[in-house]
């Protein structure tokens, strides 16, 4: 990762972890991942954007391998997604050989247009839902 990069993906996950998520959590249409932290072992949410399709929830992680979802997810895959106020189970897999560029051209817009502008490392998580 670049200096450039390492130095954008700071200020973004201040901002985000001290203004935005505390806030975003709370929103109860906001839709959330909730993974097991993986040395805690207690939840942690994180409001996300994505889309279901079918089965399935679809998602890109704007710091790939170094947001701390992504980490908790490889610890314990197994995971909540709230979706339209709604809880359900599944179990995360990341994509790594995923376009992500065509995987957020699938997702909302506004979510994949900030992903695109704050994004450092893009990673692909699909969730199935039980559910």
């Amino acid at each position: 990762m670049t200096r450039s990069n390492d130095r954008k993906l700071r200020a973004v996950t201040t901002f985000q972890r001290r203004v935005l998520n505390p806030v975003m959590r709370r929103v109860p249409f906001q839709t959330a991942l909730e993974t097991t932290g993986r040395t805690s072992g207690l939840p942690r949410r994180t409001p996300v954007g994505g889309r279901r399709v079918g089965d399935s929830f679809w998602l890109v992680s704007e710091h790939g391998e170094r947001s701390q979802y992504i980490r908790n997810i490889r610890a314990n895959p197994r995971v909540r997604v709230r979706i339209g106020g709604r809880w359900h189970h599944g179990t995360a897999h990341l994509l790594p050989d995923d376009d992500t560029a065509a995987r957020l051209r699938t997702l909302p817009r506004s979510n994949s247009t900030v992903v695109r502008l704050v994004g450092t490392d893009l990673l692909t998580v699909r969730v199935d839902l039980e559910d």
